[in-house]
């Protein structure tokens, strides 16, 4: 598989199997996370696998209350907007995103690997994400399909005590990423072409191609 295929198809997989993921898998997931750049090389990241039952049984209700908290907040808008005009194919699309969320939510448990990204100290994300992202590509490559989310933010003291976050060391909660191997077919996330989203030189600059 070259770059590009697995750049392209790393797209959100929740519906997946709960079939084990093998050590060696996890290994080269976790190596290739260590692997993407590091702002003054400082490696300011902590990653936390879980696949213990009991945990995931705890961390689950903590998700799900999340997600409501989502729905209720930001997405609240959108999902009226949806619910009004259930016909337009823009209100069928962000539906299924929801219900696709939804089912992770419904599933967390299921997953049979879980990981958690820890930055010290940078509120930018701006080297915990490639971290988190090479893993993804990494799970690409090994068949293994992935799902990431944040939504923790919303009761983070809870989900922080559940996995023994420590409360000093300046360890702050980046992304939650689900891993499995997938029930259905890897494809091309649908997305709007780049030049309605690229500028050149100057916002709203002509792209030119």
């Amino acid at each position: 598989m070259d770059a590009l295929e697995a750049m392209y198809t790393t797209r959100a997989m929740r519906r997946v199997k709960t079939d084990p993921i093998p050590m060696l898998v996890q290994k080269k997931i976790l190596d290739a996370a260590i692997r993407a750049p590091s702002g003054g090389n400082t490696q300011g990241w902590r990653f936390l696998l879980v696949d213990d039952a009991g945990v995931k049984a705890e961390l689950g209700p903590i998700y799900r209350k999340c997600m409501d908290s989502l729905w209720d907040t930001i997405y609240r808008p959108r999902i009226d907007a949806a619910e009004a005009t259930p016909e337009d194919p823009e209100s069928i699309e962000f539906m299924k995103l929801v219900r696709s969320a939804s089912y992770l939510g419904d599933h967390f448990e299921d997953y049979p690997l879980i990981l958690f990204g820890f930055s010290q100290f940078d509120t930018s994300g701006g080297s915990i994400f490639p971290a988190i992202w090479n893993a993804m590509l990494a799970a690409r490559v090994e068949g293994v399909g992935s799902a990431l989310t944040s939504v923790f933010q919303f009761r983070i003291d809870e989900m922080n005590k559940v996995l023994g976050v420590p409360e000093e060391g300046g360890w702050k909660f980046s992304a939650c990423v689900t891993f499995g191997y997938p029930t259905g077919r890897w494809g091309v996330a649908p997305r709007r072409p780049a030049h309605e989203v690229s500028y050149r030189n100057s916002w709203d600059g002509d792209l030119g191609f």
